[in-house]
């Protein structure tokens, strides 16, 4: 049972939200109406981009320890992705979403009910070491090869990237492509470098402490996070498109 609900969790889950529903419309200002910004392609969109996925994902890792129904969580968040799929494909076909945040976070939920009775016998440390080892060299299997970023570490075998199963995967089959695709691999270990960071640092009663501070608005977006997940992106299109009958794009 829960005792005690961790705030700032929520907030800062909350903050990324609003993270996330901005870099959206910066995207949709770019890629649909045209708007030019240079440098939201280069290194510092990509970071952006980047630093959302990386903190909805550990976070994602860290809390699974705090929930009571992991499995109902877990197919709750995977139905909103199918959902995403299905309004995308018959409404967006040119952005569809396959295999998107959603998919893989509740992917991932639901895998690590099995995994975290193998994973909890390990200690703490060696688990974040060595998960975030495997991150580190899966980064770019999408891409065809080990490594993280510019390190290449070796061509992954090109026989992995065959069907829809290997690109759920993380081996994209040939001519795969979706507006958002995160992948089992190398999210998953990632995901996992949260869990074991839990484990790491809610041993400790400061850690703790710090984590009951209340930012009452932010904490709300955080525990309304799906549903303002599948909103906000109707939500944004609608200003947009606003905005540019008022002449105003």
């Amino acid at each position: 049972m829960i005792k005690e609900r961790y705030h700032l969790l929520d907030a800062l889950r909350g903050l990324t939200l609003i993270s996330m529903i901005v870099y959206h419309g910066t995207y949709d200002l770019v890629e649909i109406y045209g708007v030019d910004i240079p440098w939201f392609w280069d290194l510092p969109g990509r970071v952006w981009q980047q630093s959302v996925c990386w903190t909805f994902i550990l976070l994602s890792g860290f809390c699974w320890s705090l929930g009571r129904y992991p499995l109902k969580r877990g197919l709750t968040v995977f139905g909103g992705g199918a959902l995403v799929t299905a309004v995308t494909w018959i409404f967006m076909p040119s952005q569809r979403i396959l295999f998107g945040i959603l998919t893989f976070l509740g992917t991932a939920m639901l895998a690590m009910i099995p995994v975290s009775r193998a994973a909890g016998k390990l200690p703490a440390w060696m688990g974040l070491l060595g998960s975030g080892s495997l991150f580190f060299l899966t980064r770019n299997v999408n891409l065809g090869y080990w490594g993280f970023g510019a390190v290449r570490l070796g061509v992954v075998p090109e026989g992995l990237y065959r069907n829809p199963a290997t690109t759920f995967l993380g081996f994209p089959e040939a001519g795969f492509w979706s507006g958002d695709y995160f992948s089992f691999f190398p999210w998953f270990f990632l995901f996992l470098c949260g869990y074991f960071l839990y484990r790491l640092l809610m041993e400790k009663e400061t850690v703790r402490r710090v984590l009951t501070f209340h930012v009452p608005g932010l904490e709300w977006m955080g525990r309304h996070s799906l549903l303002i997940y599948l909103l906000h992106q109707p939500a944004v299109m609608a200003a947009l498109e606003a905005a540019a009958l008022a002449g105003l794009l």
